[in-house]
C-alpha cells in the first residue's frame, strides 16, 4: 500500500478560500471571460510615490544584502515611534519583529507560543488563515460564534465562557476581516476587564485595517489599556493602509520574551524580509500621511455606494460595515433555491443551492463576480464581498448578482 509523501499536517490544513476563489477568477479571466473580482482582500490603488521613491533610493544605495532577522532597528523603532503615537502602547524598538507581511507575523507569534494540545479562542466570522495556523501548531481552535444580530461583535460573556485552563491565546480583531465590525471604546474596555481576569491567556491582536475605519471616534488599540500589557501582541503592517500588498511588510509587537521567541523562529526559517521593501515601508511610517486620508474617503464612498445597491437586492440582509472594505451580507433566503440547467437533449433540471459555497460558485460561473462564502470565515450562510473595486466596478458587480439572484427557483 502506497503511503501518502505529505505530511498530515498539510494533508488537514484547508486552502486559503479567498486566494482559491481568487485564482478561479484569474484563470475565468484567462480564458477571456469578463470577470469583476470582488474576493479579494487588496487595495485598488498604486502604492504612493513617495513610497516608491524610497524604494528606488534604497537600491540605489545598495540595501541589496541580508536585513537583520527582525529587520533594521531604523524600521522597528519607526514602528515603535508609531505606536505610541497612534496606539497610545509602550512598546520598544526592540519588542517589534518584522516580518513578510503580517500573515508571517501572526502565524510567527502563533508558533512561538501555543503548544500542541492547548486551545486558542477565536471569534468568528474570522479571517481564513486564523484557524489553520492555529491547527498547524498542534492547537485545538475553540470558535465563538457572532453572527450579525450581535453586530458580528463578541460579548465579554460570550468570550469568557469559551475560556478554559487549556485555553493559551484569544485571537481579536478589529476592523474586523470579513465583517467590517469595528469595536468602540467602551467594547474593548469591556473585553479587556474579563481578560484582566485570566492572566495565563496571550491576547493576539490583529490591528491591520485600523486606519481603514469609518467611525467617529477612529481606531482604538487594544494596546491603550494597560491592564494586558505584559501578555499583548499587536500585529499589523503596511499592506492596506498604504496599498502596499506586495511589498510584504507586516509585524509583531509584544513582551520581549515573545519578540525574542519569533526572531528566533524566523531566523530558522525565512530570516530577514526584503530590504527594500523594509526601506519603503519606513518611509511610509515616517512619511506625509496625507494619501491615507485620501484612500479612506475613497473607502468611504465605495461602501456607502455597495451598501445601497446591495439593500435593493431582495433577500440580502447586511449591516452598515464601520470599517475595512468589504460586506458581509447574510444570503440564507437563496439557500434552498435551484438554477435551471437544460441537458444536451433539451431536457430541463434544477440544480440546488444548498450552502453559501455553492452561491458563490454559482455568481462566479452564471454572473462572473468572485465573492468567497461566509463558510471560508466559520461562519455559513453569508458571503463576503470587497469594495477595494472602483466604482464602476462595484456597480457592474452589483447589477450582475442582482440578476442572478433573481433568475433562481
Amino acid at each position: 500500500m502506497e503511503t501518502s509523501r505529505i505530511a498530515e499536517r498539510i494533508r488537514q490544513m484547508a486552502v486559503s478560500a479567498t486566494l482559491a476563489m481568487s485564482q478561479k477568477s484569474s484563470e475565468l479571466k484567462a480564458a477571456g471571460v469578463d470577470v469583476v473580482n470582488l474576493s479579494v482582500g487588496e487595495p485598488d490603488f498604486d502604492t504612493p510615490s513617495h513610497i516608491k521613491e524610497a524604494a528606488k533610493k534604497a537600491i540605489d544605495e545598495n540595501y541589496s544584502h541580508y536585513s537583520p532577522v527582525p529587520g533594521y532597528m531604523s524600521l522597528r523603532e519607526a514602528v515603535a515611534e508609531k505606536l505610541r503615537r497612534e496606539n497610545k502602547t509602550a512598546f520598544e524598538a526592540a519588542q517589534v519583529v518584522v516580518s513578510t507581511g503580517a500573515k508571517q507575523a501572526l502565524s510567527n507569534v502563533i508558533l512561538a507560543t501555543v503548544n500542541p494540545g492547548d486551545e486558542v479562542v477565536i471569534p468568528v466570522p474570522a479571517w481564513v488563515s486564523y484557524v489553520e495556523m492555529v491547527k498547524l501548531a498542534g492547537a485545538t481552535p475553540v470558535l465563538v460564534p457572532a453572527p450579525m444580530e450581535q453586530g458580528f461583535k463578541v460579548t465579554p460573556a460570550q468570550l469568557e465562557a469559551a475560556i478554559t485552563d487549556k485555553t493559551r491565546m484569544v485571537m481579536l480583531c478589529s476592523p474586523s476581516n470579513p465583517s467590517g465590525a469595528v469595536y468602540d471604546r467602551e467594547e474593548i474596555q469591556g473585553l479587556v476587564e474579563m481578560l484582566a481576569r485570566h492572566p495565563r491567556v496571550i491576547i493576539l491582536s490583529d490591528e491591520i485595517y485600523e486606519h481603514i475605519n469609518y467611525t467617529d471616534d477612529g481606531h482604538v488599540s487594544f494596546g491603550e489599556f494597560p491592564e494586558i500589557a505584559d501578555r499583548l501582541v499587536i500585529v499589523n503592517g503596511v499592506s492596506k493602509a498604504y496599498a502596499m500588498t506586495g511589498w510584504r511588510i507586516g509585524y509583531m509587537a509584544g513582551p520581549l520574551e515573545i519578540a525574542k521567541a519569533v526572531t528566533k523562529l524566523q531566523g530558522q526559517t525565512t530570516s530577514g524580509t526584503c530590504s527594500v521593501a523594509q526601506k519603503a515601508a519606513e518611509a511610509a511610517y515616517r512619511g506625509p500621511q496625507e494619501c491615507v486620508d485620501e484612500m479612506l474617503a475613497a473607502f468611504r464612498r465605495r461602501r456607502d455606494l455597495i451598501v445601497e445597491l446591495a439593500r435593493e437586492i431582495p433577500g440580502l440582509k447586511l449591516d452598515m460595515p464601520a470599517g475595512a472594505f468589504y460586506i458581509f451580507p447574510e444570503v440564507s433566503a437563496y439557500l434552498g433555491k435551484g438554477v435551471r440547467v437544460t441537458a444536451d437533449d433539451g431536457s430541463e433540471t434544477v440544480k440546488e443551492i444548498v450552502t453559501d459555497s455553492d452561491l458563490a460558485m454559482y455568481l462566479l460561473e452564471e454572473a462572473h463576480v468572485a465573492t468567497v462564502a461566509g463558510s471560508a470565515f466559520c461562519l455559513p450562510g453569508y458571503l463576503r464581498l470587497s469594495y477595494a473595486a472602483s466604482d464602476e466596478q462595484i456597480r457592474e458587480a452589483m447589477s450582475r448578482i442582482k440578476a442572478a439572484l433573481a433568475r433562481l427557483v
